[in-house]
């Protein structure tokens, strides 16, 4: 497959991105998209609320009131679950949600997203650029120019860039990686793949190690 590189005003550059089939070619496994999200989100999650069990809870070292003669139901601590202020039945604990999957299950997830984006045509390449001051109103000039400024945008840059990351860290809409840092769940949560002409070569490099 190949796309044509655009300017930053929007037109095209004249140059063409041959994009690699190994890459955005493959058939998409749903399974091992589905797995690898999972597992992304699973691992951000802290894994730090607790609750007190009734045993945890303080006081109840005496039965409240006496068995009989009350009219109520009897009660051996203050510390059940049914009172205000007792322990919590089945209550969370803090817990490890971490989840582990082969390098190639995250691979093929990877490139199965990037090819579900190359054939719905939601992938755009655009030439490399370079910002002179680090201004949010350059950077949405751009996504403007092409048509992506009312769109949720993934952008690929072929290396660090302090100035682009951040001019883009205040537009809602858009989501800036570094090439090859990029997750499956970033590729699925937006809507158009923005692409570096550089970045594409770096992408490609990552199937011949």
């Amino acid at each position: 497959m190949e796309l044509e590189v655009l300017k930053q005003n929007g037109d095209s550059s004249g140059a063409k991105v041959k994009l690699p089939d190994d890459i955005f070619g493959v058939d998409p496994n749903e399974n091992a998209v589905y797995l690898t999200v999972k597992a992304q989100n699973a691992n951000a999650r802290q894994g730090t609320a607790s609750t007190k069990t009734r045993s945890m809870v303080s006081g109840g070292g005496r039965k409240p009131f006496k068995q009989k003669g009350r009219g109520a139901a009897r009660a051996g601590t203050i510390r059940s679950p049914l009172w205000v202020g007792g322990g919590r039945a089945f209550g969370p604990h803090p817990r490890d949600y971490r989840m582990k999957l082969p390098g190639k299950v995250k691979s093929l997830a990877r490139k199965s997203a990037f090819s579900d984006k190359a054939k719905n045509d939601k992938i755009k390449i655009i030439e490399d650029f370079k910002l002179k001051q680090p201004k949010t109103k350059q950077v949405f000039s751009i996504l403007k120019s092409l048509g992506l400024d009312k769109q949720k945008i993934l952008l690929l840059l072929s290396n660090y860039d302090a100035d682009v990351l951040l001019a883009g860290r205040n537009i809602p809409k858009l989501e800036i990686r570094v090439a090859r840092t990029e997750s499956t769940y970033d590729l699925l949560n937006c809507d158009i793949v923005l692409i570096q002409q550089s970045a594409v070569d770096k992408l490609a490099g990552a199937t011949k190690e």
